[in-house]
């Protein structure tokens, strides 16, 4: 039970209290890019972080990941990559980059601080942000604790035979920290397909399961698809397509960057699956749409390449011709005679790795301040709550919000608002 600040009765335990103007909880890009834009506004804030500065790039990686878009494009306007700048950045790199960027700002960061609740005192309005050690007391509150929050693995998993390893992608690290065997990938997003990838070339038989996905290409005519979607005005979009709330992106920084092909994996030897239906004594049911799946994918990725070759016309740029890219192959033997179901113990399959995804987990909100399902009401990041704000999340104000210079300038805005909230307040 609460008292009327918000903290536990009778803990027998004393609280030391902290007051500031603005509490960013989460200390990776979008809490750094907030202090940030704080900072140029003169606004006293303070960054908490429960582990490390970029702690999700240290140690919920797999260990051979590299950032999906070049480093001219990863990155924060006010710094540059120590790397080349078409070079895509390993994890190690990316980690480094933001802790050398909060002491370039100077930071008011403190590491190490879990926030386990806040709520928000109903007289004076200002939330309390409960740790192990102090509540924090704040007129603002940025959560900024990004889309990678709680790992989501299907209820389908419990049907999974005994003795199977089953691990999510989040806990991936290599192909030597599974036993020896098949693997079962499912999910054929980029850490899917990545991690799918790795695993054959490690040379596991891999079965991959592929669902609905966007499938870019790496580079088109001399640039990368970062900068091709900035040209056609994909990552400013605002809505997303009817159906594709959830459809995934298969692309690939990995070895210098390049296209995901499904037929090219097929054709190395992984065997394609359809989306993943179920799983009963242990066999796998997998849906008969491999072959929609991969040929909407296709469809995808001409269309950015048609997309791309109308923008060089209207704009009259003197691009490189690629006419081979245009090209698709043939489809695969399991594209054309699908497996449906899949006995894990006939196939010699010892792992099945989950690359399914995250889901919100903001249960350590004690403000009323989410839908039915648990994921943030808000208006562009602003909360119906006075003073309440997300950022970092997937289609916060556009596609791009959840990339590192999306939340940059989703951060400017936070900072504007609370710059005019806080001249009002001392008006």
């Amino acid at each position: 039970m609460k008292n009327g600040c918000g903290l536990p009765h009778d803990t027998g335990v004393f609280m030391t209290s902290t007051k500031v103007d603005t509490l960013v909880i989460g200390g990776g890009q979008a809490g750094l890019a907030m202090s940030a834009h704080l900072r140029k506004h003169g606004l006293d804030h303070l960054v908490v972080e429960r582990s490390r500065i970029a702690e999700s790039w240290r140690s919920r990686r797999w260990d051979s990941l590299v950032a999906n878009g070049p480093a001219w494009h990863d990155r924060f306007p006010d710094r540059a990559f120590t790397i080349d700048a078409d070079a895509f950045a390993t994890k190690e790199q990316v980690a480094q980059y933001f802790e050398d960027f909060a002491g370039q700002i100077d930071a008011p960061i403190r590491t190490g601080v879990e926030v386990k609740t806040l709520s928000r005192d109903a007289q004076s309005g200002r939330f309390l942000a409960l740790t192990a050690d102090e509540t924090i007391e704040a007129a603002q509150v940025v959560v900024a604790t990004g889309p990678f929050q709680r790992p989501s693995i299907p209820a389908i998993a419990q049907g999974i035979a005994e003795g199977v390893e089953q691990i999510h992608s989040n806990d991936y690290r290599n192909p030597g920290q599974l036993p020896a065997g098949a693997v079962l990938v499912i999910g054929a997003g980029s850490s899917g397909v990545q991690i799918a990838d790795e695993l054959a070339r490690d040379g596991r038989q891999v079965y991959l399961s592929v669902g609905p996905h966007n499938r870019p290409p790496r580079s088109y005519r001399g640039k990368d698809f970062c900068w091709w979607l900035g040209a056609l005005g994909h990552w400013t979009a605002t809505e997303v397509t009817p159906g594709a709330e959830h459809v995934t992106i298969a692309v690939s920084g990995a070895r210098g960057g390049h296209t995901v092909d499904f037929r090219d994996l097929a054709e190395r030897g992984m065997i394609l699956v359809g989306h993943t239906l179920g799983c009963e004594d242990g066999t796998v049911r997998f849906a008969p749409d491999l072959a929609d799946n991969v040929r909407r994918g296709d469809a995808d990725y001409l269309s950015v390449l048609e997309q791309a070759d109308a923008y060089i016309a209207r704009e009259g740029l003197d691009f490189p011709e690629e006419p081979e890219a245009h090209a698709i192959g043939t489809d695969p033997e399991c594209m054309i005679y699908p497996v449906l179901e899949l006995n894990l113990a006939a196939a010699g399959i010892t792992s099945v790795v989950w690359a399914t995804g995250f889901a919100f987990d903001f249960g350590w909100l004690d403000v009323n301040a989410l839908d039915d399902r648990g994921a943030p009401l808000h208006v562009d990041g602003v909360s119906a709550i006075p003073g309440l704000y997300f950022l970092g999340l997937p289609w916060l104000t556009c596609r791009g919000s959840a990339f590192i210079w999306g939340a940059w300038q989703d951060a400017a805005r936070h900072a504007e608002h609370i710059a005019a909230r806080a001249t009002v307040t001392h008006a």
